[in-house]
């Protein structure tokens, strides 16, 4: 029998975690069945655990003083670079998307699009949100009394579960423009978008480890994240009600900064820099202005 005459096998993707700026299976080596919206098999996500969850907090803790340390400017270009990636591998995104949220093709590119101009607009707010929340301070005496915004740390992301990329991104993309490094939750029914997002992510400029993807049950894992000592914040925009509640009151141990989860109908809506804000810290710096002249005037 001739090769053009037998029946050609697919090659199925296998997906990964991405912790680290690597993609290991989960460490239990378990796994769990993705569908579409019709309940049709599209891939085995890796089913992370409590090791999987404590490695990533160790990867972005890592990750953390690089990254904040980079110029504002520096880390728009990085972000940008993202952006251009994913513009590039488009198609695959809107075939993921489609099958994730059950999204006609040109829906699910709409979709795509507004996530891609998303993290666009992010990469050009790292280096202008300084100027929104910080500033000079009039104080009685001669000092320059100046307060400037600094990143939080590790920051815990649970996703979106119905907004299975463009919610991701408008999570993901605000925490690491202003410097933090983040620990994703993905979607547990629709994982798939947010770990071919760390395929371009390890092919761009970001640093291993300042973007780190798990897939899984975030009622498995949020717990041990929630109370992990070494995790700064954590925003529950994809937590139920229950979970949102057993994660906060975990967080207070250490007095993380906590975002509750605040219902969003429209992804594509303008979303304002309070994600950006949120995990944000206030330094505040005195300095003398040195001797006043006889005029009054300092230099």
């Amino acid at each position: 029998m001739s090769e053009s005459s037998t029946a050609r096998l697919s090659v199925f993707k296998t997906y990964k975690l991405y912790v680290g700026g690597k993609f290991p299976r989960s460490e239990s080596g378990r796994v769990y069945e993705v569908t579409d919206s019709k309940g049709n098999w599209l891939a085995n996500a890796p089913l992370s655990s409590r090791k999987d969850a404590r490695d990533a907090v160790v990867a972005a803790r890592k990750a953390f003083g690089g990254w904040s340390g980079a110029t504002a400017y520096n880390r728009g270009q990085i972000l940008y670079r993202i952006a251009e990636m994913l513009e590039g591998r488009r198609d695959q995104f809107v075939r993921e998307v489609g099958e994730a949220e059950g999204l006609s093709k040109s829906k699910a590119g709409a979709v795509v699009d507004a996530a891609i101009d998303r993290w666009v607009w992010y990469a050009g707010w790292t280096d202008k949100i300084g100027q929104i929340v910080g500033g000079a301070n009039p104080v009685a005496g001669p000092f320059f009394n100046l307060s400037t915004p600094e990143p939080t740390g590790v920051v815990t992301v649970v996703a979106p579960q119905d907004s299975s990329f463009l919610g991701l991104i408008s999570v993901v993309a605000p925490v690491v423009a202003t410097g933090n490094t983040v620990v994703v939750i993905a979607s547990e029914k629709s994982p798939l978008p947010a770990l071919s997002l760390g395929e371009v992510l390890a092919t761009s400029d970001l640093p291993g480890g300042v973007v780190n993807i798990l897939s899984g049950k975030a009622g498995e894992m949020g717990p041990h994240l929630a109370s992990h000592q070494d995790v700064n914040a954590i925003d529950l925009a994809g937590a139920g009600t229950a979970l949102a509640k057993e994660l906060e009151i975990a967080a207070a141990d250490n007095l993380k900064r906590v975002l509750r989860p605040q219902p969003v109908d429209d992804w594509t809506a303008d979303p304002g820099t309070h994600r950006m804000t949120a995990f944000l810290e206030t330094k505040t710096v005195w300095h003398p202005t040195g001797s006043l002249g006889s005029g009054g005037s300092s230099y």
